[in-house]
């Protein structure tokens, strides 16, 4: 259980680990100092879009058919993109699921949104082409994790980023992913931003 005297978002802000956190919400070191030394992704799930999927025959391109953000979705991604810049720290690249969501999130929060199907939900598609995305982001996470001093950020889906590491993550929460010895994607800090 929390202490009464602290709130559990300022922790996930600050990325302090706290032993009365579970293991999926358990922060790792300062998530802030890991963004600015780089060599990092900072993988978010897109801001608050309520409901679980899309409805039936949605199509990408077409916000109109698919699930979107809310106005407290939309705040929230400001609430990250505001928090990033206030501590000067601004992705070198922005990778974004196509679909309209995580756009959107990624705009609101970095002012810009490269797609790149590879961060698309898996749930559209076949078990081939989402082995396929897994092998491009594991790859690109490498690159990444190659060029100390700078950080990317992706915006993408819960599914993605479990099939990535075996972790639930929040509306809008952004994990910073690293490379562990053995070269798989490692969880290396958390940051959900009040």
């Amino acid at each position: 259980m929390l202490p009464k005297n602290i709130d559990r978002r300022h922790l996930l802000v600050a990325g302090l680990a706290a032993p009365w956190l579970s293991a999926a919400a358990q922060p790792a070191p300062d998530a802030q100092a890991l963004l600015q030394a780089g060599g990092v992704v900072l993988a978010l799930r897109h801001a608050l879009a309520p409901g679980t999927q899309d409805p039936p025959n949605f199509r990408l391109g077409d916000c109109g058919t698919q699930r979107n953000l809310n106005e407290e979705g939309r705040a929230q991604a400001r609430r990250l993109g505001a928090w990033l810049a206030e501590r000067g720290l601004h992705p070198a690249r922005v990778r974004s699921s196509p679909w309209c969501r995580c756009l959107e999130t990624a705009r609101l929060a970095f002012g810009e949104a490269e797609p790149w199907p590879a961060l698309g939900s898996p749930r559209a598609g076949s078990d081939s082409a989402n082995a396929a995305a897994l092998i491009q982001l594991r790859g690109a996470l490498s690159e990444a994790a190659a060029h100390p001093g700078r950080f990317e950020a992706w915006v993408t889906h819960m599914f993605v980023l479990s099939a990535l590491l075996n972790v639930g993550t929040a509306a809008g929460e952004g994990l910073v992913l690293g490379l562990g010895a053995d070269g798989a994607p490692r969880l290396l800090g958390r940051l959900l931003v009040a």
